[in-house]
């Protein structure tokens, strides 16, 4: 079972790598396309980095769901009580 969630976190961030990659070029082609000056600051990057951002997330949370939901529940039941 682990290894299909790895495997699964592996295809996934190889997906969003390519997915950033492709949507920093299609930016940056329009970006400088009608430039009227040529610094129009770095949305490429900003775009990359938010993909990635949410690939690492996504990564984690499928890696670390059983081991996240047992220590919410042990908070939960420590500050509700017996």
């Amino acid at each position: 079972m682990n290894r299909h969630l790895l495997a699964l976190a592996v295809a996934t961030a190889a997906l969003l790598t390519r997915l950033a990659d492709g949507i920093a070029g299609a930016v940056r082609a329009r970006a400088t396309a009608g430039a009227a000056t040529p610094e129009r600051g770095d949305v490429p990057g900003w775009v990359m980095i938010t993909l990635m951002s949410a690939g690492l997330v996504a990564v984690i949370w499928v890696l670390a769901d059983d081991w996240l939901r047992q220590l919410f529940q042990q908070a939960v039941d420590r500050v509700s009580g017996p």
